[in-house]
């Protein structure tokens, strides 16, 4: 046998495989840089598609603001009117009081349930003998007043004028809704069998003669060409007279 060839043999086995450990690192290595740059690539190519499907689309349009809802008129009795005005008052005078209280027809309704969108408070300050109106509008309709408490001019007042007699607010236990119901019972009904669209209007004032606080019906826009007017106690709701 042959030991010098299979000496050189074995040698160049042990020499080939020392090789192949020697370069294994270096194969690894490149394997790993190859695999980072192909994830490189990747993400620049994503980041790329990302940037011409930004410059490619259109530009998002701002958002448009909500509309104002649009609300009908706010219909109201008087005593809840009276509430809000009262407020007012209060706040230009403390010892302003009441005497008188009524409603404005608007095209918003035609109080039939003793609910209108405009109501008007008239108050006195005794001690200062001035007076003034506070108006509260629900109402949007041509020529209403503005929505809210619209404050009127300030006048002087007369505490011996039977017209403008002030009344405490705790005599008005009956509502114009109530004062309605009443007032149809006493000709009211008839009115409005023969003309339902007849707006029913309100005022409230304190009868001198009478020394009660009273409700007037009025079956027309005003007092003025009225078709009836019934009176009503604004205090117990009882049936005072008809006064056309």
């Amino acid at each position: 046998m042959n030991t010098a060839g299979f000496a050189d043999f074995r040698c160049g086995f042990v020499a080939g495989g020392e090789l192949e450990q020697s370069l294994a690192p270096q194969r690894n290595a490149n394997t790993r840089h190859a695999g980072t740059m192909r994830c490189s690539m990747l993400a620049l190519c994503a980041v790329l598609t990302l940037c011409f499907a930004g410059c490619s689309s259109e530009p998002s349009k701002p958002q448009e603001p909500p509309k104002p809802e649009n609300k009908g008129p706010e219909l109201i009795t008087a005593r809840s009117a009276f509430q809000k005005v009262y407020i007012a008052a209060r706040g230009w005078n403390q010892d302003a009081r009441p005497y008188r209280l009524a409603s404005i027809a608007t095209s918003d309704s035609n109080g039939h349930d003793g609910k209108w969108a405009v109501w008007v408070g008239s108050f006195a300050s005794p001690a200062r003998q001035r007076e003034k109106s506070y108006t509260w509008s629900g109402s949007s309709a041509d020529g209403a007043p503005s929505k809210g408490i619209n404050p009127g001019t300030e006048d002087s007042y007369s505490p011996t004028n039977a017209n403008t007699h002030v009344w405490d607010m705790a005599f008005l236990k009956i509502d114009s809704d109530q004062a309605f119901t009443e007032a149809q019972k006493h000709g009211g009904d008839k009115v409005l069998e023969k003309a339902a669209d007849t707006p029913v209007t309100y005022v409230c004032d304190w009868n001198h003669n009478t020394n009660e606080l009273t409700w007037h019906v009025i079956y027309g826009a005003s007092r003025e060409g009225a078709k009836l007017t019934v009176a009503v106690n604004a205090s117990s709701g009882a049936f005072i007279r008809v006064e056309k």
